[in-house]
C-alpha cells in the first residue's frame, strides 16, 4: 500500500463515520451518576428536591444522547432504555451503600465511609461494575465495556460488566485483579489484590458458556489467587489463601492454602 492509497482509506473512513462521544466522555457521564449518587465525591449542591431531580433526568437524557450517537443499539428505543436504566438507580444505590459498608467495617485502616467513597480504588471499580452491570442488564452493547475498561484503566480492577456479584462486595487494595465474564459471585466476598476468577480455556468457541467459576457467599480469597473454570465452584465460608491455584471445586467451609518451602539462612558474624 503506498503513503497515498493508505492516505485515502483513512480518509474515507473518516468521511463515512459520524462523530461519537469519546470513552472519556461517556466515563464521564458515569462519574456524574455516581457523583449525585454520592456527593462525597464532588462539590456540586442542591437547593431543593427538585434540582436534584431535574440533574438526574438531564443525565438520563445524555444517555440517551450517548446510546443514539455511537449507535450502541441499533434499532433501539434509546429514550426507554435510558429510562430503564434510571429507574435501577434507587436498587444501585442501595447495594452501592452495602459495599461500602462491607469495606468500611472489613478494613480496620478505614476510618469513616467518607473515606472508603473518597479514596478507595477498590469502591471506584465496584461502582463504575455496577452501573454497567446495569447498562448490560438493559442489553446495551459496548458501553458497559468502555465503563468497566475505564475503571480497570485507573485502578488496575479488571471486572467484565456481565459478572453476577452479590452484596457487600469487598475489594482491599485490588490492583490486578481479574473478574471474568460469565463469574458468579455470592455475597460478603472479599477479593484481595492479584486475584483471577479466569477461564480454562479462551477458544472463541466458548464465547457463550460458562467459563468463570461461582464464588458463593462469605468468601475470603488472598492475594494472588488464581481461580480457574466454569464448573469450578467456591462453597460458602471458605478461605483461599494467597498464591493459590485452582481449577476444581471446594466444598462449603473449607481452607486451602499450599506449603512452600522456604529457608533462611542467617549469616553468622563474629
Amino acid at each position: 500500500m503506498t503513503n497515498n492509497e493508505f492516505l485515502r482509506q483513512i480518509f474515507d473512513t473518516h468521511r463515512l463515520t459520524e462523530p461519537v462521544a469519546s470513552n472519556d466522555e461517556i466515563a464521564g457521564w458515569a462519574l456524574q451518576v455516581i457523583r449525585l449518587l454520592f456527593p462525597e465525591q464532588s462539590r456540586q449542591e442542591f437547593a431543593a428536591i427538585e434540582e436534584l431531580k431535574k440533574a438526574f433526568t438531564q443525565l438520563e437524557g445524555e444517555l440517551c444522547h450517548i446510546m443514539q450517537a455511537t449507535k450502541a443499539c441499533e434499532g433501539c428505543n434509546n429514550k426507554v432504555l435510558a429510562k430503564a436504566v434510571f429507574e435501577e438507580l434507587p436498587e444501585l444505590y442501595r447495594i452501592l451503600k452495602t459495599d461500602i459498608q462491607a469495606i468500611f467495617e472489613g478494613d480496620p485502616a478505614a476510618r469513616t465511609e467518607f473515606e472508603v467513597i473518597r479514596t478507595y480504588p477498590g469502591f471506584f471499580a465496584i461502582s463504575f461494575y455496577r452501573l454497567a452491570h446495569c447498562l448490560y442488564k438493559q442489553n446495551v452493547p459496548l458501553l458497559p465495556r468502555i465503563l468497566t475498561e475505564y475503571a480497570h484503566s485507573k485502578t488496575g480492577i479488571d471486572i467484565h460488566p456481565a459478572a453476577q456479584i452479590g452484596e457487600y462486595f469487598y475489594i482491599d487494595h485490588g490492583t490486578g485483579i481479574v473478574v471474568g465474564e460469565s463469574c458468579i459471585i455470592g455475597k460478603h466476598v472479599k477479593l484481595y489484590q492479584g486475584v483471577t476468577l479466569g477461564a480454562l480455556s479462551v477458544a472463541k468457541d466458548m464465547a457463550f458458556t460458562k467459563r468463570h467459576p461461582t464464588v458463593e457467599d462469605h468468601v475470603v480469597i488472598y492475594s494472588g489467587a488464581t481461580i480457574l473454570g466454569g464448573e469450578t465452584v467456591i462453597g460458602h465460608h471458605s478461605t483461599i489463601g494467597g498464591n493459590v491455584w485452582l481449577t476444581h471445586s471446594v466444598k462449603p467451609n473449607s481452607t486451602v492454602y499450599h506449603k512452600p518451602a522456604l529457608v533462611v539462612l542467617n549469616k553468622h558474624t563474629d
